[in-house]
């Protein structure tokens, strides 16, 4: 079974994050990455991406087409792009399948394959080892980091995003579908540094106004040489504390870095916050892990 060791248990505890290096198969991420491919050759393209925008007025109906589709993926199959992947009449300037960022957020939910890897009999032995009485899974992502332009992601806290009273209750699964190096933007951490809170939340606006959301709090300056890179190889899964900070370079590679990242959170005594951008709707409560 995949149940953590002690050791393990207690390596998770003090750095708030655990490396578990052939956690699935070669053939489990072939599976995934194929059923992306379908997904992205059926994909629609959302409108406010592909309408030519001109005046200083449709921009900000194109920012807040933006917003409005973002604020309401949750409970959807959703497509975030890379920047500078659309012309100004919004036709693609590279192939769609390299253009895409992310998908997200309810891949777990919605998709056969993603639902079957999320709530695999391994992932429910990993969570119950990690004592979780009551995981909800509150989204889903696949991320591509896309050969030379995938974007680097900057220094953050899961909980910022996906915020709890109390804390300590959001714990990330992230599945390297492919080889994540050095070269193409592999995950850092920095050990340890997830016991002293969240230095920054982002919330949602009152409906209608914009921007959708904004931050409360900042980052603060930190150290470069405090992060630990942490490359893995495909079918490793990276267990990652909601509090933990950690970041990814941009690929300057010539191979993509593909991941498969759901988050969970213990819903025993635990407040999910009405001010976090997602939401469950009507349509879709945040599902048990177990079954």
């Amino acid at each position: 079974m995949a149940s953590l060791s002690l050791s393990q248990l207690q390596k998770f505890q003090e750095d708030g994050f655990l490396v578990l290096e052939g956690f699935f198969s070669a053939d489990e991420c072939v599976a995934m990455q194929q059923r992306i491919g379908e997904i992205v050759a059926k994909m629609d393209v959302p409108v406010h991406c592909r309408v030519e925008f001109s005046t200083q007025e449709e921009e900000q109906l194109r920012a807040q087409g933006s917003t409005d589709y973002f604020l309401s993926s949750g409970d959807k199959i959703r497509f975030f792009f890379e920047k500078d992947v659309f012309d100004k009449k919004g036709s693609f300037l590279v192939p769609p399948e390299k253009s895409i960022n992310k998908i997200g957020h309810a891949l777990h939910a919605h998709d056969p394959v993603f639902k079957c890897v999320t709530h695999s009999p391994k992932i429910q032995a990993l969570v119950r080892s990690l004592g979780l009485q009551m995981p909800v899974v509150v989204q889903s992502m696949y991320i591509f980091k896309q050969p030379h332009f995938g974007g680097e992601v900057f220094p953050h806290q899961d909980a910022s995003f996906l915020y709890t009273e109390p804390l300590g209750r959001v714990l990330g699964l992230w599945i390297a579908v492919e080889d994540a190096t050095l070269e193409n933007g592999c995950l850092s951490f920095i050990p340890g540094s997830h016991t002293s809170g969240v230095s920054r939340r982002m919330v949602r606006n009152p409906a209608g106004s914009a921007p959708g959301t904004c931050f409360l709090g900042s980052e603060p300056a930190r150290d470069n040489s405090l992060f630990v890179p942490t490359p893995v190889k495909r079918g490793a899964l990276i267990l990652i504390h909601g509090e933990v900070v950690h970041k990814s370079e941009q690929n300057l590679s010539s191979c993509s870095r593909q991941a498969y990242t759901f988050h969970l959170m213990e819903a025993s005594g635990t407040t999910w916050s009405p001010e976090n951008w997602l939401q469950p709707t009507a349509e879709l409560s945040f599902p048990p892990l177990y079954t």
